[in-house]
């Protein structure tokens, strides 16, 4: 489609708009345990992973490296560690987490299982609320926590998250470095910790 013909199209859009004619809906995003893979096979930003479900890669990585923040695109999906994901839904769906949806998830060399999913109601395996953590990067920086965005800060470390990024099993052999056992060991026992706190809140 040349210049030409694109602002045809826009102009006749706009006058769909207007008059009140309905217009094509934005594409759904469609998240599927089938969808969550290796972690280190998507393209890395920082120290988290990112991909598009809808093949919108660019602008996902646009927004990820804008200087002062951007609403990243829909069908982006951003993965810290390989049990946890964010998957941007279709404009609309959600406005109060920003369209966002939060996955937790069981991951094996068979692949993944989705074991919860939701928007503020999904909770980690620490027993802390996905959508509370996230909130305070609402603005500008589209719910994404990083060191600097106002996140409530987790209990595991830099090296940690590497760890569990290295040895994700969807990825086939793990590649550990020095140190990496010993962080798993440690973050293992503040799962079990969370899980036992996350039992002992339910019975009372």
């Amino acid at each position: 489609m040349n210049r030409q013909s694109r602002r045809r199209l826009a102009g006749l859009l706009g006058v769909c708009s207007l008059l009140g004619v309905p217009v094509q809906a934005e594409v759904p995003v469609t998240v599927e345990a089938q969808h969550f893979g290796c972690i280190r096979e998507m393209t890395p930003v920082r120290h988290f992973y990112l991909t598009n479900l809808l093949g919108n890669l660019p602008a996902s990585l646009a927004a990820a490296n804008a200087p002062e923040g951007a609403i990243y695109p829909p069908g982006t999906l951003i993965q810290l560690v390989p049990g946890e994901a964010m998957v941007k839904r279709e404009a609309g769906f959600s406005p109060a987490t920003g369209d966002w949806e939060f996955f937790e998830l069981e991951v094996s060399a068979q692949g993944t299982q989705i074991r919860a999913r939701g928007f503020a109601e999904v909770n980690n395996r620490f027993g802390g609320n996905c959508f509370a953590c996230h909130a305070p990067a609402r603005q500008p920086w589209d719910f994404v926590c990083e060191d600097n965005h106002g996140c409530e800060s987790i209990p595991v470390t830099r090296q940690m998250i590497a760890a569990l990024q290295r040895s994700d099993p969807r990825c086939g052999e793990a590649e550990l470095q020095d140190g990496d056992r010993w962080a798993l060991f440690k973050l293992q026992t503040l799962v079990w910790l969370g899980e036992a706190r996350a039992s002992l809140a339910r019975w009372w």
